[in-house]
């Protein structure tokens, strides 16, 4: 089976599913989305991991294993999503110590969180792919055939991609030294989520 590299495009709160996130992956080589719902504590991790210039006051536990990992010289070389299972992903890390290498089981969020860490690439099979792969933008009649039952369901999961919903706080009325310290403060008290919309502001200003 051919492996497809994959890309993270970004996180959308899944309207599905509450307190849950949808991490939508992108082929790097054509159109299709891969969405994977997953928690909200692995979402700010991805989140954070993503956003650079976001850095914990502690280390969060994708930190802890990245700094456990380079203390004892071993690298995560690469994830791969190998399978799809009544609709939850599986995924493998590809580590190696010493040139010997071993595949270790782990849950697909922390699989990407870690491969972030690691700036490891991220695969799936191309199966996986064929079967749960979508195209963000669906038309109407697309949504109404009966018989793409899968696609809608994962078009609900990240619905919210299309429409992003707009953060509560209104950060466009703050000036930027406002907006610095409560990106300070938000960091502060692992308001990650805050943080990162708070970053986002900065940045279109920037």
């Amino acid at each position: 089976m051919s492996l497809v590299r994959l890309n993270i495009k970004g996180i959308s709160y899944s309207q599905t599913q509450n307190g849950a996130y949808a991490l939508i992956l992108n082929e790097v080589d054509g159109d299709r989305k891969l969405p994977i719902v997953i928690g909200a504590f692995e979402a700010q991790s991805i989140a954070i991991a993503l956003e650079k210039e976001i850095s914990p006051p502690r280390p969060l536990t994708h930190d802890l294993f990245k700094n456990f990992a380079d203390r004892f010289d071993i690298i995560v070389k690469q994830v791969i999503i190998h399978k799809l299972v009544d609709g939850v992903f599986y995924s493998s890390l590809i580590c190696e110590r010493d040139k010997i290498e071993e595949i270790i089981d782990a849950r697909t969020s922390d699989a990407i969180a870690l491969a972030l860490r690691f700036q490891a690439p991220i695969f799936t099979y191309k199966n996986i792919l064929d079967k749960a792969g979508i195209y963000l933008k669906v038309s109407p009649k697309k949504e109404d055939d009966s018989e793409n039952q899968d696609s809608i369901l994962m078009d609900d999961l990240v619905a919210s991609e299309l429409e992003p919903d707009k953060p509560k706080d209104n950060f466009a009325s703050k000036s930027i030294e406002e907006l610095h310290k409560l990106l300070e403060e938000a960091v502060t008290n692992e308001d990650y989520e805050k943080a990162a919309h708070i970053r986002d502001e900065i940045s279109k200003r920037e």
